[in-house]
């Protein structure tokens, strides 16, 4: 469940830089709109593509940590200028007090941010000082701010094997959200049941990037990959028994895919996948 508390700071800073634009090419929506997003189109009359973009306004002088958080981090904030993408920050392992002093150094500077493998107590800490971002705890994850830019580039369509994986695909699914992208999300497509992943075929052949997060026998990306022209980004989950070695096998499986076009990131790694297809599916 989504929760967001107040609206103290409501920058409109994207997560992303300001997309390019092409003023010779007209992109056509890649489907229909999914959870209240809209498909975006871009089209102009002139033969010369045009780069220009407004970006943030670089800071003066070189940001300095205040005295809470050094000894803790040292927050990239000019790291959308530098690749195009906010930082995140990766809370396990962190104590809530750290998560804290973080979240405070991004109050201060107001750099977007997401916050990942956020547990309770860390979203606790987040809200105490970023009171109005959001938080979903199936997912683990912060948004701050809370609301994401409006869509641009292609289709990014996540695909769950079962229930079980929907926290690492939920991640996935908002992280490629607040890159900028319209997402979609099916759930309980494992190959148990082909037929299932067979009536979504319309949906996964309009995406231009698919994201396919599996555990057990991993099988789900390959069979994913044979049907689609999009790439797939495949996700190995800790979802299994014995033999599953907690992601190992479902991670093996999809390295050793016999369908091309499958990238696959570390096992519960929903974050990547999110970031991965939310740079394939990016404005061109």
């Amino acid at each position: 469940m989504a929760t967001s508390r107040g609206s103290s700071y409501p920058p409109t800073t994207s997560l992303e830089r300001p997309s390019r634009t092409f003023a010779a090419r007209s992109t056509a929506p890649c489907g229909p709109p999914g959870s209240g997003s809209s498909p975006s189109t871009s089209a102009a009359s002139s033969p010369v593509p045009s780069r220009s973009r407004s970006s943030p306004p670089v800071p003066d002088r070189p940001w300095e940590p205040p005295a809470s958080l050094r000894g803790i981090a040292e927050l990239d904030h000019d790291r959308a200028h530098r690749r195009g993408y906010a930082e995140a920050i990766y809370c396990e392992a962190k104590t809530p007090a750290q998560v804290r002093a973080i979240a405070a150094a991004v109050r201060e500077h107001g750099t977007p941010t997401l916050f990942t493998r956020a547990a309770p107590d860390h979203a606790d800490a987040v809200l105490a000082e970023l009171p109005d971002a959001r938080y979903d705890a199936e997912a683990r994850l912060l948004a701050w701010p809370p609301t994401a830019p409006e869509p641009t580039g292609g289709l990014v369509v996540v695909a769950a094997a079962g229930t079980s994986d929907l926290p690492v695909a939920r991640e996935a699914l908002l992280v490629a959200t607040y890159l900028g992208r319209e997402c979609e999300l099916v759930i309980d497509v494992g190959v148990a049941g082909l037929h299932r992943v067979l009536g979504r075929l319309d949906l996964l052949r309009r995406a231009r990037v698919v994201v396919v997060v599996a555990g057990m026998d991993g099988a789900l990306p390959s069979v994913v990959a044979g049907l689609i022209s999009a790439p797939v980004v495949a996700v190995p989950t800790s979802v299994g028994y014995g033999a599953a070695f907690e992601g190992l096998a479902p991670l093996l499986t999809m390295l050793t895919s016999c369908a091309p076009g499958v990238a696959v990131v570390n096992i519960d790694n929903g974050y990547g996948a999110g970031h991965l297809a939310a740079q394939i599916a990016a404005p061109v």
